[in-house]
């Protein structure tokens, strides 16, 4: 029960790392504005399961975030509540993957609205109450690949490279104001986006320069942001942890 008594906000939690992030937060005590694109009966049985297991809120917000306004209506809805929140989960992203010369201008701002600008305004609205209530934790999800510039991840590792820069800044800015931030590399892991966006054969490539083996399974990063947002972690700010089997390069 790290998260008792915690209200917390997730990003695209209906499915993959975000689920799982949901679900730990969930059974660690937490409420939760559980922030999705779309909403479906898996979803909706989903958090009322959970809810009633672990005696927890969860209250669904259904946002498309690669619209500001309703990005800004969300997190207007979450601030009229005048409740709490304690813990920001920013998971919500897409992948994308071209060479260098063949990604557009179109492609690169679909990808940065959503792995970048969508974060980067709910970030800004859910800081305004963490500093109203004298402090708070952001958690944000980046990639390995923000780190090691991998060939045809250019722009998504862009994207993603901006997400932890500000991450850093917004611990530097705010840690007077009680505000943590930290971010989150994963590597290679199991997952519906990855299976989708990536070949067999560059999946069977990338696990073989672990020093793990293995991919990555959604709960070993759910249980990183656990960490990171509780009080294990108090003394832990603008920090970025990989998450990735040991990846070589």
């Amino acid at each position: 029960m790290l998260l008792k008594g915690k209200t917390a906000v997730i990003t695209g939690c209906n499915r993959g790392i975000g689920k799982a992030i949901l679900e730990t937060f969930a059974e660690n005590g937490a409420d939760i504005w559980a922030l999705v694109r779309k909403e479906n009966d898996e979803f909706t049985n989903l958090i009322t399961s959970l809810s009633k297991k672990y005696e927890v809120t969860i209250t669904p917000i259904y946002v498309d975030f690669a619209d500001m306004e309703q990005i800004k209506n969300a997190a207007k809805a979450i601030i009229s509540s005048k409740q709490q929140v304690d813990i920001l989960v920013n998971n919500a992203g897409i992948t994308y993957n071209a060479l260098f010369q063949m990604t557009s201008l179109e492609k690169t701002h679909e990808v940065f609205q959503i792995n970048y600008f969508a974060p980067l305004i709910l970030t800004q609205y859910i800081v305004k109450m963490m500093v109203k209530y004298g402090g708070g934790n952001i958690v944000n999800l980046s990639s390995s690949a923000a780190i090691d510039s991998n060939p045809g991840r250019g722009v998504y590792g862009a994207s993603k490279a901006a997400l932890l820069c500000s991450t850093k800044t917004i611990a530097a800015e705010l840690g007077e104001k009680g505000i943590r931030a930290n971010c989150i590399a994963p590597g290679i892991t199991s997952t519906d986006m990855v299976a989708e966006s990536m070949s067999d054969a560059v999946i069977a490539e990338t696990v073989s320069k672990t020093m793990l083996h293995r991919m990555g399974k959604p709960m070993d990063i759910a249980n990183t942001a656990l960490f990171l947002a509780s009080d294990l972690s108090s003394y832990i700010t603008g920090q970025v942890i990989r998450v990735d089997g040991g990846l070589r390069r």
